[in-house]
């Protein structure tokens, strides 16, 4: 079903790429299997991650990821974007966000826990969004509640496999998420291809600075000495799938289904990456934990899941129901 740009169709949000194309509110078989596929690349994220840090310290890694993630920039051209506004994107994003996240997962966080507290970004960007003077809806309102009790119960399992340390930065790190989806909104309408490439470059070369300032010079040229090829062939994911693939097929998606249709998809990356965990690393989740993990999932769905369009097509239903009656 293709519905014309000004027949109702929905904003792509922060991550079109073409605000003047057509989209379709269904998604075919092809497109979905794209959006799961998407879902899995990022949900593995967190695994390639651990397996990265093994070899290379936090900043390094990060730094490495950015920068070479930025090669596109050889045939892309600069999105026409406010060098200002492009730092402060590329440093919550890119910079603060893996940053933290990975110094959490460096200091023993788990990646089906870092995926869970990462996500936080939902609830607080609505939180952030309240601090500029945006009104959320109820239903924003209750997924956020939702996924902060959830918080909470994970916050109250520290201990063991969950430090305070490894806690607190991973919040920070969806925290730092959400403070770029805000300042994102002011960026407007762009190709995302180019953005991301740029943001990279921006984020790659302090990010490799602050490794060698903070981790010190030998530390960053003895990972490269020592480093595994499982930590090589990690970052080369980190690069290849998790960033480029990943989100040109996300951006692709968006530029031809509203955003309403494409985003739940994303619910599945906490799961998957809980999943991988579980497999790979042994991570197990007490009943506390888990709890808490499936109401941050759930407060997740509650913000992005269409459900007032949902009850509204119910509320239809009944009322022709009953006129046929």
């Amino acid at each position: 079903m293709r519905v014309p740009e000004r027949a109702g169709r929905q904003p792509l949000g922060r991550d079109s790429l073409r605000l003047n194309e057509t989209v379709d509110v269904f998604m075919p078989p092809a497109h979905i299997a794209l959006a799961l596929l998407v879902a899995i690349l990022w949900g593995f994220n967190f695994a390639a991650i651990r397996i990265g840090l093994e070899s290379f310290p936090p900043l390094l890694l990060t730094g490495l990821r950015f920068f070479l993630a930025a090669v596109p920039v050889l045939w892309l051209a600069r999105p026409a974007v406010p060098w200002t506004l492009m730092l402060a994107v590329a440093g919550s994003w890119y910079v603060a966000q893996f940053a933290l996240l990975f110094t959490a997962m460096a200091a023993g966080l788990a990646p089906g826990i870092a995926a869970v507290l990462d996500h936080m970004q939902a609830p607080f960007t609505i939180l952030f969004a309240l601090a500029i003077g945006e009104r959320p809806s109820r239903q924003q309102l209750t997924g956020m509640f939702v996924a902060l009790c959830g918080l909470g119960l994970v916050g109250l399992s520290i201990g063991g496999d969950v430090t305070i340390a490894g806690f607190v930065l991973g919040v920070g790190a969806g925290a730092s998420w959400a403070l770029g989806n805000v300042i994102y909104k002011r960026v407007g309408a762009v190709d995302l291809a180019p953005m991301i490439a740029w943001l990279s470059l921006i984020a790659g070369v302090p990010s490799l600075m602050l490794s060698i300032v903070v981790e010190g010079p030998t530390p960053v040229v003895e990972a490269f000495i020592t480093a595994t090829w499982a930590s090589w062939a990690a970052l080369v994911y980190l690069v290849i799938a998790a960033t480029l693939a990943a989100w040109w097929m996300w951006g692709y998606l968006l530029t031809r289904h509203p955003a309403s249709v494409v985003a739940p998809f994303a619910l599945l990356i906490p799961a998957i990456s809980a999943v991988v965990s579980y497999f790979a690393f042994g991570e197990r989740f007490g009943p506390l934990r888990l709890a808490g993990m499936m109401l941050i999932v759930a407060g997740l769905a509650i913000v992005a899941l269409p459900l007032h369009n949902v009850w509204r097509r119910w509320s239809m239903w009944r009322t022709r129901a009953g006129g046929e009656s």
